[in-house]
């Protein structure tokens, strides 16, 4: 299918961190973006400076204890550098959820354009919609749990 992405492979290529550490959102986007593989003509600065200044705006937690951090604008430069990077926290922390509920959980989306952004978007709030996928966050699945549910639920 032409006009879909494979939120599996964005996993595969940014990665799962576990108990990361930080009790806000800068804290945990600056520890992270030193972490993540990224390509050559990007910085973690420069990650994690878009990362806070699109969460100044206006939280990215979207509740069940998931939050979406993103960039305003899309950061990376080649179609295939795209990534999510899966962020399971150590410490839950308030983001100021709709639903109230403090985040465990964060997906970092670093997408090529705005166009994958919303199929991204898109296709992870369905996925968030099934009570299977949020347990296995809860549980803090790993890259192989978490492809099989997004194949078979996506």
């Amino acid at each position: 299918m032409e006009n879909e992405v494979d939120i599996a492979k964005l996993i595969h290529r940014g990665g799962i961190y576990i108990d990361v550490e930080g009790s806000t959102p800068k804290e945990i986007y600056d520890t992270i973006s030193k972490r993540i593989d990224l390509p050559e003509e990007i910085t973690a600065e420069q990650v994690a400076s878009a990362l806070n200044a699109r969460e100044s705006i206006l939280s990215t937690a979207v509740g069940n204890g998931i939050a979406l951090p993103h960039a305003r604008t899309p950061l990376m430069k080649e179609e295939e550098d795209q990534r999510i990077v899966v962020v399971y926290l150590k410490e839950p922390i308030d983001m100021k959820a709709p639903d109230e509920r403090p985040v465990t959980t964060m997906f970092i989306l670093l997408t090529h354009n705005s166009q994958v952004h919303l199929k991204v978007l898109s296709t992870l709030a369905g996925l968030f919609r099934s009570l299977r996928f949020r347990r296995a966050l809860e549980e803090r699945a790993g890259e192989a749990e978490l492809s099989s549910l997004i194949k078979e639920l996506a």
